[in-house]
């Protein structure tokens, strides 16, 4: 009985979410270019804003393995935390934009994506 526990957990364990295929966007593209200053980002723009809604509902971990490390992050009221990620050359880059387009992630006090939005606004 207690092999069969074991193997129940272990296979519990071992079935977690898959990360969703993101069409159109190449993630590894995505992230060897911080701040976007390579310009490879804006290249996928129409694209993640047609797939964004994948993004819902992943964990603040999720959206780091697949997107990397955000750009910059914001802490608000009540544990919500936005993940921002320049689409267009953000400040760090010689090509900076005023208003470079943006990837923005709202996270929930639980950590999972509650909102995502694509264009030139910011959080």
């Amino acid at each position: 009985m207690v092999r069969l526990n074991v193997a129940i957990l272990l296979l519990c364990l071992g079935c977690g979410k898959s990360l969703p295929a993101l069409e159109g966007v190449d993630v590894e593209r995505w992230r060897a270019d911080k701040n976007a200053c390579l310009g490879r980002r804006a290249q996928m723009q129409d694209a993640l804003l047609k797939e964004k809604d994948k993004l819902k509902g992943l964990s603040e971990m999720d959206i780091v393995s697949l997107l990397g490390r955000p750009d910059k992050n914001e802490l608000y009221k009540r544990n919500q935390k936005f993940y921002i990620y320049y689409v267009g050359p953000g400040p760090d880059c010689d090509s900076a934009e005023e208003l470079p387009a943006l990837l923005v992630i709202r996270f929930n006090a639980m950590g999972y994506a509650q909102l995502v939005s694509v264009g030139s606004t910011g959080p």
